[in-house]
C-alpha cells in the first residue's frame, strides 16, 4: 500500500474506533441514568432511614441508669454513712425528667421490633403517604398503635419494663424487711439503727437540694442507645411475647414515637413533636408525689432505721409503683360463674310490712269557763291560797 492511502486507512479506523467509543460511552451514560432512576424510585418507596435526635436518647439513658441503680440497691447496710448516701443518689431525680425518660426508653425498645419497623414503612410508598401518616401520629398518637407490627413492639417494651420494675420491687422489699430486721435486740447494728440521725434538718435540706438538680445521661449509655434506635432492630438484644392492645399511655406514646423515627420524621428537626409525645401525665404526677412524700417521711424520722425505710418506701419502691402504673395494663378482675360446687343460694322468706295506722286525731280542747266566786277572791293581792 502506498503510504498516503496506509494514511487514509488509519484515519477511517480512529474515527471508526472514536464513534463506537462514544456510543459506548453514550449506552453508559444511559445505564447509569436509568440505574439512578431505580434507586430513586426504590428509595422513594423505601423511605429515608431511621431517624431519631439524641435528645431522645439521652433522656432514654437517665431513666434506664437511675432505674436500675436503685435496683441495685439492698438490705445489710453497716453504718449510716451508707444510708445517706443512698438517700442522696435517690434524691437526686426530677419527676419530669424521669417521666420523660421512661417514654423514650420505650420508644427505642419498640425500634428494636424488626416487625414493627418494617410493618410501619410498609404502610407509605412515597413521599405524600408518609407525611399524610406522620401527621395522623401527630394528631393521634393512638394511630401508632393500629400499625403492622405494634403487638410485637408493645410485647418487647412492657416485658423489658416489667423486667426492671420487678427488680425495682424486690430491691425495695429488702430494705424495708431490713429496716425492721435491723431494731431486733440480736443484730450486731442495733446500736447506731436507733440512735437518732445525725443534723436532722441539714440532711433533709440537703435532699431536697440535691432534687432539683438535672440529672446528665451517661455518654456511654447515651450513645448505645441512639445507636441501637437507628439499627433497625435487635441490637439490645431483648425479647418478649406479642402484647394486645389496649396499651398503658406511656406505651401509646412510645409507639407513636417509634413510628415517627422509622419514617425518618424524628430527627433534630422535630424536637416539638418528640418532646409532645415523651409526656406522660400519670407517671410524672406520681413522682412528683412520691418526692414529697418522703419529704415528710423524713421530716418525721428520727432513728436511722426509720431513715432506711424512708429510702425503701418513698424511693425504690415509689419509682417501682409509678413506672409500673405508667407502663403497665391495669390488672382485670373477672368472676365467675356458679358452679355445682357451690352452696345452693338459700331461700328468704318474704317479710310483709303491715300498713302503718292513721295517727290519731287530737282530741278538742276543752272548752273555756268562768273562774268560780272563790277562784276570784284567791286571785286578789295580798290573799293567800288555800291549802
Amino acid at each position: 500500500m502506498r503510504p498516503g492511502n496506509q494514511s487514509r486507512g488509519l484515519s477511517i479506523a480512529a474515527l471508526a474506533a472514536a464513534a463506537f467509543l462514544a456510543g459506548c460511552a453514550s449506552d453508559n451514560a444511559a445505564t447509569e441514568a436509568e440505574a439512578a432512576r431505580v434507586a430513586a424510585e426504590i428509595a422513594a418507596r423505601s423511605g429515608p432511614p431511621i431517624a431519631l435526635n439524641q435528645s431522645v436518647a439521652d433522656a432514654a439513658a437517665v431513666y434506664m441508669s437511675f432505674s436500675r441503680d436503685m435496683a441495685a440497691l439492698e438490705g445489710g447496710f453497716t453504718r449510716p454513712e451508707q444510708i445517706q448516701d443512698a438517700l442522696r443518689r435517690g434524691a437526686a431525680y426530677d419527676p419530669g425528667q424521669i417521666s420523660r425518660g421512661l417514654v423514650a426508653y420505650g420508644a427505642i425498645l419498640a425500634l428494636q421490633s424488626p416487625e414493627f419497623v418494617s410493618g410501619v414503612r410498609s404502610m407509605t410508598n412515597d413521599r405524600a403517604s408518609r407525611e399524610r401518616l406522620v401527621a395522623d401520629i401527630v394528631a393521634d398518637p393512638g394511630r401508632a398503635s393500629t400499625l403492622p407490627g405494634a403487638e410485637a413492639a408493645a410485647g418487647l417494651v412492657m416485658a423489658t419494663l416489667s423486667a426492671d420494675i420487678n427488680s425495682l420491687g424486690r430491691a425495695a422489699t429488702s430494705i424495708e424487711n431490713d429496716a425492721y430486721a435491723i431494731q431486733a435486740r440480736y443484730d450486731p447494728r442495733r446500736a447506731w439503727a436507733v440512735s437518732e440521725v445525725r443534723d436532722r434538718v441539714g440532711r433533709l435540706e440537703t435532699v431536697k437540694a440535691r432534687s432539683a438538680q438535672t440529672m446528665l445521661p451517661s455518654a456511654q449509655e447515651a450513645a448505645n442507645l441512639f445507636a441501637a434506635a437507628h439499627s433497625g432492630g435487635g441490637a439490645l438484644h431483648v425479647d418478649g411475647e406479642p402484647r394486645k392492645p389496649p396499651y398503658p399511655p406511656a406505651v401509646v406514646n412510645a409507639l407513636a414515637l417509634a413510628a415517627l423515627a422509622a419514617l425518618g420524621y424524628a430527627g433534630e428537626n422535630a424536637r416539638a413533636n418528640t418532646d409532645a409525645l415523651q409526656f406522660d401525665r400519670f407517671s410524672q404526677g406520681c413522682l412528683g408525689m412520691s418526692k414529697l412524700n418522703l419529704y415528710q417521711c423524713l421530716a418525721a424520722s428520727r432513728p436511722n432505721y426509720e431513715d432506711m425505710f424512708c429510702l425503701g418506701r418513698h424511693v425504690v419502691r415509689d419509682l417501682a409503683t409509678c413506672s409500673r402504673g405508667a407502663a403497665m395494663p391495669a390488672p382485670i378482675v373477672t368472676v365467675s360463674d356458679v358452679t355445682p360446687t357451690d352452696p345452693p343460694p338459700r331461700t328468704v322468706e318474704p317479710i310483709v310490712i303491715s300498713p302503718a295506722p292513721p295517727p290519731a286525731t287530737p282530741e278538742p280542747p276543752a272548752p273555756r269557763r268562768d273562774p268560780s266566786i272563790t277562784e276570784r277572791l284567791n286571785a286578789q293581792p295580798g290573799r293567800a291560797s288555800p291549802d
